[in-house]
C-alpha cells in the first residue's frame, strides 16, 4: 500500500508538500504514511483514493486493476 501510494503520487509529478496540502496534512505526517511508519487513516484513504480516481482495493494492494491515466 505505502509504494502504491508514492508510485501513484509520482505518476502525477506531485510533491510530497503539494499532496499533503490536498489532504490538510503535514509533508512529513504523509512522508509518513509513505513510509509505512504511520498507518493511514481510513478517511485518508478514502480521500487519496477520489484524488487518483482508483479504488481503494487498488491502493490497499487488494487488486492489480489500475484505471489508464
Amino acid at each position: 500500500m505505502y509504494q502504491r501510494i508514492r508510485e501513484l503520487r509520482e505518476d502525477r509529478d506531485l510533491t510530497q508538500r503539494e499532496l499533503a496540502a490536498v489532504l490538510n496534512c503535514s509533508q512529513q505526517v504523509y512522508s509518513n504514511y509513505e513510509l509505512g511508519q504511520r498507518d493511514i487513516p481510513t478517511d485518508v484513504l478514502i480521500r487519496l483514493a477520489r484524488f487518483y480516481g482508483v479504488s481503494t482495493d487498488y491502493i490497499l494492494g487488494l487488486t492489480q486493476q489500475r484505471p489508464a491515466p
